[in-house]
């Protein structure tokens, strides 16, 4: 158990990592992408391991993976400046 939730962790930083580095004007403060990159991940982990009955360290891995990911996508902001134009004009 201590093995996933310190490999979930060093995965969801280095996925975090990843996209602050790759996309930087995309997304905000650093520290907060970071922050959710692991806690994503270890909950992932958590969810995995509970729904799987400890299943194996790829599986859980796996899962931490896809949490991590998706909670790191909420972050995103839009690509270009978005032109908003009035009701009335």
């Amino acid at each position: 158990m201590l093995l996933e939730a310190l490999s979930s962790a060093i995965l969801g930083l280095a996925l975090a990592w990843a996209a602050t580095h790759r996309l930087p004007h995309r997304f905000p403060a650093r520290a907060l992408v970071l922050s959710t990159g692991v806690a994503g991940a270890l909950f992932g982990a958590f969810v995995t391991h509970t729904a799987l009955d400890a299943g194996s360290l790829l599986t859980v891995l796996l899962g931490a993976v896809i949490v991590s990911v998706a909670s790191l996508s909420l972050l995103l902001r839009p690509a270009g400046s978005l032109r908003r134009r009035s009701a009335t004009a």
